[in-house]
């Protein structure tokens, strides 16, 4: 449906444009015809001429200009015969003018698609821009409409150019690649950044040439990054700080230059010393790591050792203290019980001594083997047993 609307649409526009052309060559034909009846058989319109002038005489009192009325009513005439009866006369004609008006203004109907933004130039002026939908401006020529894509994701290489089709095969671009880090050392980056047109009347008409805008902001705000980075940072683990600050940075640059473009994201694809002295940078960077691996090591050996000992060290103590508990409050105990014992001898001396002959002789006997006689036995039959056999195996052991 859509199809045939556009092809009647054009078949339209089409049978205006040859009425509007054979009206035109019919009234340009007319008009010679006029011209040349009051011509007086000379070189130009105003009769014959003489000398070098080449429109002729003027027109003297007798020769007047054509009647430009006749001239239209005679034109008027011929493109009558060209219309339809239907369409003859004045009101007709002006049907037919008001349709073709009608059919002008349509021309200014125009769809964004989802994808797009319409720009509405008015006489080549950029005067807005449209979201995606139906939308209406003036018919050309006074005014037209640009709609671009905004949602292909663009990329800028800085620093290489890829070539073969893909990004492992690249070509350094050192103008763009050498930087110089914080500490005075030569480095060598290559990034790309990722962006898409956000406003499609600022990109189109704010700056001559926004790709290029965009490369030259982000190679001048990568080395202002750079500049500031130790080379040792942006080769080990300042790369993700320095792509988040290269795009933030980038970003609010060109939002000040009013670009219309906005920053999807900014890559690091290599950072690596310059090609003149990377072996030997290699072999200082091996030795870093050999340093660092030795740090390590002693510091995981002092880790483990060091709590050990601390360890031991505190045990040993709490052990000393323990001990030195004991023996304290053991002489202490002694010291009491010796105190006490003396008050007892003082106050009865023999039954004090005879209870501490008792006491010593319960742990002195306590522990060996022993056979108790009664005194009045000794005339029973009993005779002594010595256990030598015990005696021998204890000795053994």
């Amino acid at each position: 449906m859509k199809n045939d609307f556009i092809t009647k649409y054009n078949s339209i526009i089409l049978n205006i444009n040859l009425i509007v052309r054979i009206s035109l060559k019919y009234d340009f034909q007319q008009y010679r015809v006029c011209m040349n009846n009051n011509n007086d058989n000379g070189s130009g319109p105003w009769g014959s001429g003489g000398g070098n002038n080449p429109w002729g005489k003027k027109p003297q009192n007798n020769q007047n200009p054509p009647d430009m009325d006749e001239i239209l009513k005679q034109s008027k005439d011929k493109f009558k015969k060209f219309i339809p009866n239907q369409f003859g006369g004045g009101k007709s004609f002006s049907i037919l003018f008001l349709i073709l008006i009608c059919i002008w203004l349509l021309t200014g109907v125009y769809r964004v698609n989802p994808q797009e933004q319409g720009v509405v130039l008015r006489f080549g002026e950029w005067v807005r821009t449209t979201s995606p939908g139906l939308h209406y401006h003036l018919p050309s020529p006074i005014e037209k409409v640009i709609t671009p894509d905004v949602t292909r994701e663009n990329k800028i290489e800085v620093g290489y150019r890829a070539f073969g089709g893909g990004s492992a095969n690249r070509r350094d671009i050192p103008d763009e690649s050498k930087m110089i880090t914080g500490d005075e050392n030569n480095i060598d980056i290559d990034f790309v950044v990722f962006w898409k047109i956000a406003d499609a009347g600022k990109y189109l008409f704010n700056l001559q040439d926004p790709p290029e805008t965009v490369k030259v902001a982000a190679q001048s705000i990568m080395r202002d990054i750079i500049g500031q980075t130790k080379i040792q940072t942006a080769l080990t683990q300042g790369r993700q700080d320095i792509q988040f600050k290269a795009k933030t940075l980038l970003q609010e640059l060109l939002n000040e230059y009013e670009v219309g473009v906005e920053v999807r994201d900014v890559q690091l694809l290599s950072v690596d010393p310059p090609q003149e002295v990377i072996d030997a940078f290699n072999d200082v960077q091996r030795a870093r790591q050999d340093r660092d691996t030795l740090i390590n090591e002693a510091e995981a050996f002092r880790n483990d050792i060091v709590p050990r000992a601390r360890g031991e060290a505190a045990q040993m103590i709490a052990e000393a203290e323990a001990f030195e508990s004991q023996v304290v409050n053991r002489a202490k105990g002694d010291a009491d019980r010796f105190v006490s014992v003396y008050n007892s001898y003082k106050k009865a001396p023999d039954v004090t001594s005879a209870r501490i002959y008792l006491e010593t002789m319960e742990k002195v006997l306590s522990n060996v083997n022993k056979i108790i006689m009664d005194k009045s036995s000794s005339n029973s039959g009993i005779v002594p047993y010595l256990p030598i056999d015990k005696f021998q195996s204890k000795g053994s052991k």
